[in-house]
């Protein structure tokens, strides 16, 4: 089967800083990068790198051909992505000697999809395929209802947290995503918790605490490895595109967390996003 992701795909520029800025206070960094990066960049390769079958739906500017030609060459369908007359987005990452991160992000190219690129991409899609979208693109309400009308399996990793986003999309949710922080936005937001939100399978990440799966059983916690954390960023997005990857393969949701949790523990002792993501045979190995 096939894993659609409608995602953002971004330039990030990682700065190494002593401690993440205070308001107001202007600081030196150690060290800069330069990484493929965004939500959904991070998705395609993580699944991509777990043995699925990706196709990337997104767009970038003339600046941002270099993203794609990476993505190409980590194996993701690149062929539904546009070059289209907006810079690419950009996201400015500083990341502490904790490995805690802050990000300010430029929306670009990632906001101004064509609908005609979601719609022929997804004319090629079978039923039984997944679609995946995140907080960083438009579209995402138009991509749900035609998912559903194709018999897709629709998975959404909600971040950014939107209230307002998540709960257009809500009705058509095979799969939900949140972070430990994301969950209490959402339950401030709407009153319910996660074992109260109305779709079949949520996981709500929570850092070095593991992952929580609220599913037919209940909720039943996957813990994390024991690493030496270098760099928090794309970890939460490694964890997303392992596990989506492991169920299109036919694994049930509890072997996919915990496959995804190998991966999510490798990702953090390694500073970078999009390019330092574990492949299957990293993950496989892993014995922390």
């Amino acid at each position: 089967m096939t894993i659609w992701n409608l995602g953002s795909i971004n330039a990030d520029f990682v700065y190494s800083v002593s401690h993440l800025p205070a308001s107001g206070e202007t600081l030196a960094s150690t060290d800069r990068a330069v990484f493929l990066g965004g939500k959904g960049a991070n998705v395609s390769v993580a699944a991509a790198r777990a043995a699925a079958r990706v196709a990337h739906i997104g767009a970038v500017g003339a600046d941002g051909r270099w993203a794609v030609e990476r993505l190409t060459e980590y194996g993701v369908d690149t062929r539904h992505i546009a070059e289209i007359d907006v810079e690419t987005s950009q996201a400015i990452i500083a990341v502490d000697v904790n490995g805690e991160n802050s990000i300010i992000l430029h929306q670009g190219a990632n906001v101004r999809i064509p609908i005609y690129l979601l719609e022929q991409a997804l004319t090629q899609a079978e039923t039984g395929d997944t679609l995946v979208f995140q907080n960083e693109t438009n579209l995402q309400l138009q991509a749900a209802k035609l998912a559903i009308k194709m018999g897709l399996r629709v998975a959404y990793a909600a971040a950014p947290f939107d209230s307002g986003a998540i709960m257009e999309v809500l009705p058509y949710l095979d799969f939900l995503i949140l972070n430990e922080i994301e969950a209490v936005q959402f339950k401030n937001a709407t009153g319910h918790g996660p074992q109260d939100i109305p779709v079949n399978d949520v996981i709500v990440t929570l850092g070095d605490k593991g992952a929580t799966w609220f599913g037919p059983d209940g909720p039943i916690n996957v813990p994390a490895h024991r690493v030496v954390a270098v760099d928090t960023t794309g970890a939460g997005d490694t964890f997303t595109g392992y596990v989506l990857a492991c169920l299109d393969r036919g694994q049930p949701m509890l072997q996919a967390m915990q496959t995804a949790s190998k991966a999510a523990a490798i990702m953090v002792t390694r500073q970078g996003t999009a390019d330092v993501i574990p492949d299957l045979a990293d993950v496989q190995s892993f014995s922390g």
